[in-house]
């Protein structure tokens, strides 16, 4: 099976790329709709303004290969500013239109005292079983990201964090999930999610 990561100008993809290698994945970073949905799974990664990334997706078609690949069926993963993009629409950039495959907007982390962006490790809180979060309740992960999703749909909340009080650190629903986090900079707890997400997709796909 073919993982298909999303080459849109992101800034995190090479990174990405190497650790599903590191993982076992044959992989092909493409910037290339067309590549992206002759993949059997999607990486969707993401760095940067929301606003940014969601116009640079829009440019290439990318955002309709992805949710032509998710509305196939195919299995979708994505990381940092790719959670984000999965939702309708951002505080960081008004007007701007997410994906739209979950429902919810993004959010700015707020509180009095409360240093932004929300950066280092933070303790996973896996809140509904997902094969890609198997195994990693209380693992610790490296966060960079100065918003956070808010799920519409209590359903498609899988796992917090906490920064200032609770937040959204991975969420999906059928054949899409997504994390906050970077599993390429969270040593073995990364791979291991990278490594459960390629068996989930075999499975999927």
């Amino acid at each position: 099976m073919r993982v298909a990561v999303v080459d849109y100008g992101a800034g995190n993809t090479l990174s990405v790329t190497r650790a599903l290698q590191r993982a076992g994945a044959e992989v092909e970073l493409t910037p290339d709709p067309a590549r992206v949905l002759a993949a059997g799974a999607v990486v969707l990664p993401g760095v940067g303004a929301f606003g940014d990334c969601v116009r640079k997706l829009a440019e290439r078609g990318l955002d309709e290969a992805c949710r032509e690949h998710v509305g196939r069926g195919g299995p979708l993963l994505g990381v940092c500013v790719g959670l984000q993009v999965l939702f309708e629409g951002s505080e960081e950039s008004p007007g701007a239109e997410g994906l739209g495959l979950l429902p919810g907007r993004v959010v700015r982390f707020s509180g009095e005292g409360l240093r932004v962006p929300h950066m280092g490790w933070n303790t996973l809180r896996v809140l509904r079983g997902h094969p890609v979060l198997e195994g990693l309740d209380g693992e610790a992960f490296y966060f960079v990201h100065s918003y956070h999703p808010e799920p519409a749909e209590p359903a498609d909340l899988l796992a917090t964090s906490s920064y200032g009080g609770e937040f959204c650190a991975a969420a999906g629903r059928g054949n899409l999930v997504a994390v906050q986090f970077h599993p390429e900079k969270s040593s073995r707890a990364g791979l291991r999610l990278y490594e459960n997400f390629l068996r989930w997709a075999r499975g999927a796909s």
